[in-house]
């Protein structure tokens, strides 16, 4: 739900609350007017009758509502004396409706030729339940009315006012850090719009700067590193290719160059990750996940043969991905080689592809891991110094770069199963 609409929803509730309450204090006013109104104008007929009266004695015999619209009957002096003027609402029986109406009553005395009289006056009055009904739904058509005019400015005014906003939004959605974009905010004559685009676009700006400074230094600190480390091997080599050296020496110096070795691996990995995570992977095809398993699967041949694992691949449905074709073959070759180093001799590794999965099983340890660590950088299950630890913390980059989904499982065999996104 846009901005807009949802301003809408929370008005929408607000209105039908006012005029609800609006509703019923119109009612009463309006009750009271009608009251008012119809009590005034049975004081005045009250008037006329009684000077009728006074005028023509044949007004006393009028002791029914028959033809008109007051009765007169002789009441007792005491009886007279206690009675005021009374308006009160009542049921009156009408022919022409053929039911029985609401109508308003006045009853009241006086003397006349020393009797008194009881006077009572009749009006007819609106119907409560009519009224009520009728003013019922005069109210939801102007609710409706309310709604429907909001509605249309909302969508048709409105929309120019934040089309600054809306511009803005997109641009930051389109925006990616490590492609050549320019970010230009709408001019608008709006404060808040104008304040938001300033600090939005110093933002990014910022980023961008940051960014930019922390790709250089990564580059150069791999290239500086990379340097004097393969400076070291050579030397080192050299080295123990003289026949000057003690057996211990020769052993000292072996373990050296594997160390190194190692570090080259694990800066080549930090770059890696580091690369993966800034986006700077950008350039994305449709690979095919079949064919970058069964490449994977040949060149792992030997390796696999060496472990005595045997991999099987078992192809359900032809699944297409659209990323960077490096970064597929890193996600797929870092599973397999994980599966095939953590396996045991005559072991399996199966790989099954789906319509819009791939999982990678495999036999190993009889317990399972811990699910909440496996992704963690240099976290390591077993005690392997050649493993930089960063194998399946690199997977987990990749599958989060392009929104996927990678679950662990474990049934016997340990299950590392990719959940895609398929090109449309």
């Amino acid at each position: 739900m846009n901005l807009l609409n949802h301003t809408l929803k929370y008005l929408a509730f607000a209105l039908f609350g006012i005029l609800s309450v609006w509703a019923v204090i119109f009612y009463i006013n309006m009750l009271d007017e009608v009251y008012d109104s119809l009590d005034d104008g049975l004081d005045n007929y009250k008037m006329l009758i009684i000077e009728k009266a006074h005028a023509d004695r044949s007004t006393l015999h009028k002791t029914e509502f028959a033809e008109g619209n007051y009765e007169i009957r002789e009441i007792s002096r005491e009886s007279a004396k206690n009675m005021k003027d009374i308006h009160k609402d009542t049921l009156m029986y009408m022919p022409f409706e053929e039911d029985m109406e609401p109508v308003r009553l006045l009853t009241t005395a006086f003397k006349l030729d020393k009797k008194y009289y009881e006077l009572k006056v009749i009006s007819s009055m609106v119907e409560e339940d009519d009224l009520i009904e009728d003013l019922f739904f005069a109210l939801i058509w102007l609710y409706i009315a309310l709604l429907a005019s909001i509605l249309l400015v909302n969508n048709f005014l409105l929309k120019k006012v934040w089309k600054p906003f809306y511009k803005l939004v997109d641009q930051l959605k389109n925006f990616r850090l490590g492609k050549h974009q320019t970010f230009n905010a709408e001019d608008t004559n709006v404060k808040e719009f104008k304040v938001l685009n300033e600090t939005v676009t110093s933002l990014v700006l910022h980023a961008l700067e940051t960014y930019n400074s922390q790709k250089q230094f990564i580059e150069n600190a791999s290239h500086e590193l990379q340097t004097p480390i393969a400076i070291s091997i050579n030397r080192l080599e050299l080295l123990a290719e003289k026949n000057e050296l003690t057996e211990a020496n020769l052993e000292t110096i072996g373990q050296v160059i594997q160390t190194l070795e190692r570090l080259t691996r694990l800066n080549r990995s930090l770059l890696l990750l580091s690369k993966i995570e800034n986006g700077q992977f950008s350039d994305t095809e449709t690979v095919s996940v079949n064919a970058v398993v069964s490449q994977l699967k040949e060149e792992f041949a030997d390796f696999a043969e060496y472990k005595g694992v045997v991999i099987s691949m078992e192809e359900k449905s032809g699944l297409n991905v659209v990323m960077q074709k490096d970064l597929a073959m890193m996600l797929i070759s870092n599973l397999m080689k994980n599966a095939i180093v953590h396996n045991h001799t005559n072991g399996a590794l199966d790989v099954e592809i789906g319509e819009d999965y791939f999982k990678i099983s495999n036999s190993g340890a009889a317990a399972p891991l811990d699910p909440a660590k496996i992704f963690r950088r240099f976290h390591k299950e077993s005690g392997d110094k050649n493993n930089t630890g960063l194998g399946l913390a690199i997977v987990k980059a990749i599958v989060d770069l392009y929104g996927f989904r990678i679950r662990y499982d474990f049934d016997g065999k340990h299950s590392m199963e990719v959940f895609v996104k398929n090109p449309e």
